[in-house]
């Protein structure tokens, strides 16, 4: 078994519902993480999208989610991240708030659809920072601890 990432809410490749967008809740989808690895002493999501503009950011990339230190008890195979939730610590996003923020593509710009990679990290260690981490601190630190990893892509266009 593989270390798997899915959602009750859409299907991989699937379109995220608005409830979890800027147009609706802003808030998390339920996520399920299933086959965690033996030996897995803490997890990490994140999710970000790399279909950004260039005109509005360079790298193309915006972190939408940075989440690390979720508990998982030994011999766990299975979590279920409700909607709405913070299930560890959670690092610096894009617009520099530790929180979720959801997909908001801006429709004037192509693509008006964007893609959105939920990330998950078994991890053999758990990390821990002095200043909330961004995504790369988090990227950096997991470096040799990954056993394990799997991703959910989501789709959202903006009316």
């Amino acid at each position: 078994m593989k270390l798997s990432i899915t959602s009750p809410a859409f299907e991989n490749d699937g379109v995220i519902p608005a409830k979890y967008t800027c147009d609706g809740g802003n808030m998390n989808p339920p996520l399920t993480i299933s086959d965690i690895p033996e030996g897995t002493v803490s997890l990490a999501i994140i999710m970000d999208d790399p279909d950004v503009p260039k005109v509005l950011k360079p790298d193309g990339m915006f972190d939408h989610w940075v989440v690390y230190s979720i508990p998982v008890e030994p011999g766990q195979t299975l979590l279920e991240i409700p909607e709405a939730s913070a299930p560890g610590v959670q690092g610096v996003n894009g617009r520099g708030q530790e929180a979720y923020t959801g997909p908001c593509p801006p429709p004037e710009y192509e693509p008006s659809e964007h893609r959105y990679f939920f990330k998950v990290y078994a991890l053999s260690t758990e990390l821990t920072f002095l200043a909330p981490p961004a995504k790369t601190e988090v990227e950096a630190a997991m470096n040799g601890f990954i056993i394990g990893s799997s991703e959910l892509i989501g789709r959202y266009a903006r009316q």
